[in-house]
């Protein structure tokens, strides 16, 4: 291979970082895939980050250690995450979204892909130092979220289901409350979903009571595994006090009005 220039070598590292979020790169590998010293290849980094930083698309991070290396976090700023909030809000707020019963409708948000991918860079960016195992949700709605969430921290993503099939072989099943109606729910969950002892982050689309966080967490038990942290994207204001403490969500649903037509909707951050 001929000698590369740097904008050359920069536009190569981009790539393989950005398609690879969450991905441990040591300088080896990239000095056996560019063929440049180790100096230049870190020199090259630093430019990349400066780039990253200049625009506000993510970070590098520094892994110590004999098997450490560097990785890209697809983070992005505060700043820019209030932008993204207050647009989220301001969807959100439309009275056409009013469902019968006082519900609302967003299902176009959650299988939106690119704004999926901003509210999971929001996830990454508050939880990436948790150093999870996986990703786990229950079906359905929060499964989009929760896959650009894995994707971006480079870790297996689990859907808990509310039935068992035959594909799952032996399974846990378990009993949880829901927190906001008090009803009897099941959450099943295949034995070669998950290894011992892992750390897990619980991600979903929405919280009323909290119960169905609550269920992960004891289903978790059952594998010996933690919920280190919890992200959802809507919380309701009530009940205040939810089943689950220690939880991060993006937005807070006050109230919605049906017969007015009024949805009210704010950043919780």
């Amino acid at each position: 291979m001929d000698k590369l220039q740097r904008n050359e070598r920069i536009g190569i590292l981009m790539k393989l970082l950005t398609d690879s979020p969450g991905k441990i790169f040591t300088l080896g590998n990239f000095t056996e895939i560019i063929g440049s010293a180790k100096s230049t290849i870190s020199e090259d980094i630093d430019i990349i980050q400066d780039i990253l930083d200049k625009f506000d698309l993510g970070m590098i991070v520094s892994i110590p250690g004999a098997s450490g290396g560097i990785k890209f976090i697809p983070s992005i700023s505060s700043e820019k995450a209030d932008f993204i909030t207050r647009n989220l809000c301001e969807e959100l707020s439309q009275k056409e979204r009013i469902l019968p019963g006082g519900f609302v409708y967003m299902l176009d948000i959650i299988y939106n892909p690119v704004k999926i991918e901003n509210i999971a860079r929001i996830f990454t960016r508050q939880f990436y130092k948790k150093d999870v195992d996986y990703v786990i949700t229950v079906e359905t709605k929060g499964i989009p979220l929760a896959f650009a969430t894995a994707r971006f921290l480079n870790v297996p993503l689990i859907i808990v289901r509310h039935y068992n099939e035959a594909t799952d072989g032996a399974s846990v099943n378990i009993n949880y409350v829901s927190g906001s109606k008090k009803k009897l729910q099941t959450m099943v969950l295949s034995l070669k979903s998950l290894k011992r002892n892992s750390k897990l982050l619980f991600i979903d689309d929405f919280m009323k009571g909290g119960g169905t966080a609550k269920g992960i967490m004891e289903l978790a038990k059952e594998f010996e595994c933690e919920v280190s942290g919890i992200g959802v994207l809507i919380k309701t204001a009530e009940p205040d006090r939810k089943l689950v403490d220690n939880y991060f969500s993006i937005l807070t649903l006050d109230t919605v009005d049906e017969e007015n037509g009024i949805i009210n909707i704010r950043s919780s951050r």
